[in-house]
């Protein structure tokens, strides 16, 4: 009976410990992204990281050894997040509904992380130094596989036929534009961010004179 009150008392300290750590990570990351964004990858310290996330430089360092481990983190977590967007691909049979559906998850996530967008727009800016190796081999094979997919779709005569690649990169512009270029979108929308109903039509009229342009709508 006392091993099992041990053996409880023993996970549950587990537990708490791991949802510290968890929580902890996650304040460092949402700090991380703030102080990246605002000051580039050579203007931010871990110092600063620190002081925005309300912790001791120390206990920063104990989940992150190094400012470049976070940096990491933080584009690894767009990157992701970015790559499953994608997934419409796989789970849908016509181009419209996946293309759709690629469209419209890109934008939100545009519009709910734009920090992250514009850190890695800026990795991409300063020649991609590190994250060279997920541009040539993780991202590189991802899109062969949509490239593939939307290859199928012109051979059924589901959409016209154009560069795949192409598309890809248009699809990619349009969509980080919104987070990438969200202050002069304020400036031109009286120093206001597009309201709901806004940003509801622009990923309606984005998404259609990309389907209307490829040949998926009449």
């Amino acid at each position: 009976m006392k091993n099992d009150e041990s053996l409880v008392k023993v996970r549950t300290k587990s537990v708490r410990k791991n949802q510290i750590r968890l929580s902890n990570e996650r304040r460092i990351l949402a700090a991380a992204v703030k102080i990246f964004a605002g000051f580039g990858y050579q203007g931010a310290t871990t110092r600063k990281i620190a002081e925005e996330a309300g912790i001791p430089k120390a206990n920063l360092h104990y989940y992150f050894q190094t400012k470049e481990q976070l940096y990491r983190r933080v584009l690894d977590g767009i990157f992701k997040d970015w790559l499953a967007a994608a997934n419409t691909f796989d789970e849908c049979v016509e181009p419209i509904e996946a293309l759709r559906g690629y469209i419209e998850t890109k934008m939100e996530l545009s519009r709910k992380r734009p920090l992250e967008s514009r850190i890695w727009a800026e990795e991409i800016l300063r020649g991609a130094p590190l994250i060279q190796h997920e541009l040539e081999v993780t991202l590189s094979a991802w899109l062969d596989t949509r490239v593939k997919r939307i290859t199928d779709w012109i051979y059924a005569g589901r959409i016209d036929a154009l560069n795949p690649r192409i598309l890809m990169f248009m699809i990619w512009a349009v969509t980080q534009h919104f987070a990438d270029f969200e202050s002069q979108i304020r400036a031109l929308n009286q120093q206001q961010n597009l309201s709901d109903n806004q940003f509801k039509e622009a990923k309606q009229q984005v998404t259609r004179i990309i389907l209307k342009g490829i040949g998926a709508l009449d």
